[in-house]
């Protein structure tokens, strides 16, 4: 999160204006602060229209469809995606193709909706199934093969439990 403030505070003196694909952070006065400063908050159906600008990419990651998007629109893409949130989207695409070749199935720990979830259901082209809590083990096929994975931010204790 510090990063991303970094780099927006950074680009944001350069150029005065910058798009940031959803809040930056979880926090009302820091977003407020550097909206004052020039910073645009859009969703990725706004990203659709916007052209020949530059978006900032939140520590969370994005799904491969926003840089899709991006490559279409002539958008500069300034990542500030964590290293970690990277490596594990990485690691999800490769699970998920070695999976797919074995009728298996991705599942990954995590809140549904959560732009890092987002991202992360983004590297199986959204086939991968999200569980939050026990009710959502109903969904797996235990007669398939399974990979799981988990959001960065659940806790540790909650992996253990559902994994």
């Amino acid at each position: 999160m510090v990063f991303a403030i970094s780099v927006a505070e950074e680009e944001l003196n350069k150029i005065g204006v910058l798009y940031c694909l959803g809040d930056i952070v979880h926090n009302n006065r820091e977003v407020e602060r550097l909206t004052a400063k020039g910073l645009h908050i859009i969703n990725h159906e706004e990203l659709k229209k916007i052209k020949n600008s530059k978006i900032l990419i939140r520590a969370h990651g994005e799904p491969p469809e926003t840089y899709k998007v991006a490559l279409e629109n002539n958008l500069e893409l300034i990542d500030a995606s964590c290293p970690v949130v990277l490596k594990l989207q990485n690691r999800i695409r490769i699970g998920f193709e070695e999976m797919h070749s074995k009728d298996g199935q991705i599942v990954i720990y995590g809140k549904e909706g959560h732009a890092e979830v987002n991202g992360l259901l983004g590297q199986t082209l959204g086939n991968a199934i999200i569980v939050n809590d026990i009710e959502d083990l109903e969904k797996i096929d235990y007669a398939k093969a399974v990979r799981f994975y988990s959001q960065t931010t659940q806790p540790v204790t909650g992996f253990k439990k559902y994994g």
